[in-house]
């Protein structure tokens, strides 16, 4: 094995998801080496000294193949010039670099370790900075000694990161104790990454805490995929499966013979199905069909409670005028000038009635102007409104649209820190929001543990009306709730079918509705705002794409490309996924220019300018799941990237460190699920038979009803058929239904 120390002289390429890296080493007085590896996130500039051995890449010639590494201080000048600039070390920049080394030269990171009170004889750094430099190199060298560790697992090194912020200088002893207890705790990590660990440290393979890891994580990825339970016999088949499949891939060959008296059976699986449930970790009872079936505790509560406080407000009635008493009503829609449909008029009807109104239809069908309405009816008679909305842009519209304050419903729940206690809603039965009527739209995409908050909260006398769009995409979150509601007939409900005039000016509501009753949409009519390109190749797709937002659109109906372009695609990878789409309109959008500062995170470039979204609710920040913004600073000297979001109930600049890139993707493409609750003044979404398992009729219609101005479609008629003529809804497993109407009997 031969051994080679040089400087990371550049990243050439580098996988989060892998962890595989091509790097320029560049060797003092020898030139410069390609190799590659398996490394955590390096940064250019680093001393490393690595082992391995020359291979011939049949494209790429002659690299050093890696086999095993570590970073060492640099030993020169250059190098130490290098690796302080990089941005690695919070609190030094290029400039502060040279201040540095000019001062200490190469004892600088001795310095910085150990003896920091001596930064301060460098000016400009102050007692604060020089305690912030020491604090990041020191944190800077336990992450790297987690790195090191998890290396051998093919860890990506922002888990590694992740874990380190968790639990710091504890996070090796802990790993090595029971790396399944951080599958659980920390967001990332996952049965697989923990099993990995665990069957390197020789953890029996039938052990029991395997067994009942791999259970909770299967529910837990139940849940991701929208099911509040899984059948027990599912549960028994998939556990035998992770946990075969995990064994075979960790140990290769010598995995059959190891497994020798360590099986698993379908007999220890229920065994430990009995002992999470005498933990209280899971419930079990019998399914709709009189299957067995299994919740983790927190969904089976959620889901009886949601079936619970529904009934508890349905029975009591809330009269706010008799039929002969309409007059305010009529009153309210002369002041208005407004003539409304016999079934808007049936649903405000309802809403003055009843302890819970579901309102639902589609796009055009008058949901707004219901809502106002129903605002301005209640304020007649002076009762207390509050309307609220899953995420921030569906609240921000709610409040435009109604000319009333609307909040999400987080933070009309007060979901705040409490010291002790952790993140909670402040809001609930002991302490319950002061309304008498409570209205909350876009509902289809409130999942099961968000609505049983919300309605932990309704006060007893309060009517909660319930407004969405039944045939959009369901939540990302665990349940079917909107949808469960309506069949379960026991909750009063108004559907709105009628399209008004104005609305049917737009071919984008005339074709949601088209789709939504299985009709290709009508396209490419002249005036209109509704278009459809035809081509088959992902190639030219993704080319037509740029070229529609970097010029066609822009000269077409002056729409700026970063703020009233959205693309939509239904999945992440492919040609026309969100991945590749994002780098192609990254690259003629928001070009690299040496005026620019960027900063790199895996395999994603972050560039000033850029649009990003936020993937993750974060409470602290105040940033949710799906909000968009554009990075407005990236400060290198300081590790920090701000983001400004405009486009949210409460417009603010987010700063985020370097280590906390992870919670931001690049947004000029999203997903259509990520596009939920959202309205853009274009939408462009491809529709090509690759994208084949998300060709379904509610994602189809879903996205162009993101759309306010226009909709451009690009791939092909067969496509578009397979889309409109799928309205198989994906099953998940949700009981809330039939909760009701067992109840009710």
């Amino acid at each position: 094995m031969e051994s080679l120390e040089g400087i990371l002289e550049r990243i050439t390429y580098y996988s989060s998801e892998t962890s595989y890296m091509v790097g320029r080493l560049s060797r003092q007085d020898e030139g410069s080496v390609t190799f590659t590896g398996y490394f955590p996130l390096l940064h250019e500039g680093e001393n490393l000294s690595i082992k391995g051995e020359w291979k011939v890449h049949p494209r790429y010639g002659r690299q050093f193949q890696v086999s095993e590494w570590e970073s060492v201080n640099p030993t020169t000048i250059k190098g130490l010039e290098r690796f302080l600039s990089s941005g690695l070390i919070k609190g030094v920049g290029v400039h502060t670099a040279n201040l540095l080394i000019k001062r200490f030269g190469l004892e600088t990171l001795e310095i910085m370790e150990q003896a920091p009170q001596r930064l301060l004889e460098v000016s400009g750094i102050g007692a604060k900075k020089a305690a912030l430099i020491h604090q990041s190199y020191q944190q800077h060298k336990e992450i790297k000694e987690v790195m090191l560790f998890l290396q051998n697992y093919n860890i990506s090194p922002s888990l590694a990161v992740r874990l380190f912020r968790h639990y710091g200088p504890r996070t090796l002893p802990l790993l090595r104790e029971n790396p399944y207890l951080l599958a659980e705790e920390v967001y990332g990590m996952g049965f697989i990454t923990a099993d990995k660990i665990a069957r390197k440290l020789g953890l029996p393979f039938n052990s029991p805490q395997r067994v009942q890891a791999a259970i909770s994580y299967l529910l837990s990825a139940a849940a991701g995929d929208g099911h509040v339970y899984l059948p027990v016999e599912e549960i028994s088949k998939k556990v035998m499966n992770l946990l075969y499949n995990q064994g075979a891939a960790a140990g290769k060959d010598s995995f059959h013979q190891e497994l020798s008296g360590q099986e698993v059976s379908p007999e220890l699986v229920i065994s430990q199905l009995e002992e999470l449930e005498r933990r209280k970790r899971i419930v079990r009872e019998n399914g709709p069909l009189g299957e067995e079936i299994v919740y983790s505790t927190p969904f089976f509560f959620a889901e009886k409670g949601c079936a619970e406080k529904l009934l508890s407000l349905i029975r009591k009635q809330l009269v706010l005028f008799q039929s002969e008493e309409e007059g305010d009503l009529q009153e309210v829609l002369l002041q208005e000038k407004l003539s409304l449909a016999p079934e808007q008029v049936e649903a405000i009807k309802g809403a003055c009635r009843n302890g819970v109104m579901v309102i639902t239809g589609g796009p055009g069908t008058g949901k707004t102007t219901t809502i106002r309405m129903l605002i301005k009816l209640f304020q007649r008679f002076h009762l207390k409104v509050m309307l609220a909305a899953p995420t921030g842009r569906a609240a921000k519209r709610m409040s435009e649209a109604s000319g009333v304050e609307a909040k999400t419903v987080h933070r009309l729940l007060e979901y705040t820190y409490q010291e002790g206690e952790g993140f909670r809603f402040q809001k609930d039965e002991e302490n319950t929001l002061s309304a008498q009527v409570i209205i909350v739209d876009e509902v289809s995409m409130m999942d099961l543990i968000l609505f049983y908050n919300l309605l932990k909260a309704v006060p007893r006398g309060c009517r909660l009306i319930l407004v969405g769009d039944v045939d959009q995409l369901p939540s990302v979150g665990a349940g079917n709730v909107l949808r469960d509601i309506l069949s379960s007939e026991v909750v009063p409900f108004v559907r709105l079918n009628s399209i008004f005039r104005q609305a049917r000016e737009s071919m984008i509501v005339v074709n949601a509705h088209l789709i939504n009753s299985g009709k290709l949409p009508i396209t490419n009519q002249k005036q209109k705002d509704f278009f459809f390109i035809r081509e088959e190749n992902p190639e030219k797709i993704a080319r037509i794409i740029v070229d529609l937002c970097r010029e066609r659109l822009p000269q077409f109906g002056s729409f700026d490309p970063m703020e009233e372009i959205q693309v939509l695609t239904p999945m992440r990878k492919t040609m026309v996924g969100v991945e590749s789409l994002n780098r192609v309109l990254q690259d003629e959008l928001n070009p690299k220019d040496r005026h620019k500062n960027e900063v790199v995170n895996g395999d994603t470039t972050f560039r000033l300018g850029d649009k990003v979204m936020q993937i993750r609710n974060n409470y602290e920040k105040e940033v949710f799941n799906g909000d968009i913004g554009y990075i407005t600073n990236i400060d290198l000297e300081e590790g920090e990237l701000v983001v400004s979001y405009a486009d949210v109930l409460s417009a603010q600049d987010v700063v985020y460190d370097m280590g906390e890139l992870d919670d931001l993707v690049l947004s000029y493409a999203i997903s259509v699920h990520k596009s939920q609750g959202s309205e853009y003044p274009v939408v462009i979404m491809p529709v090509v038979t690759q994208h084949y398992i998300l060709l379904q009729r509610n994602l189809l219609y879903t996205g162009i009803t993101r759309a306010k101005r226009m909709v451009v479609l690009i791939g092909t008629t067969k496509a578009l058929a397979i889309a409109v003529g799928n309205n198989k809804v994906e099953k998940r497993y949700s009981n809330l239904s039939q909760r009701l109407k067992d109840i009710s009997i």
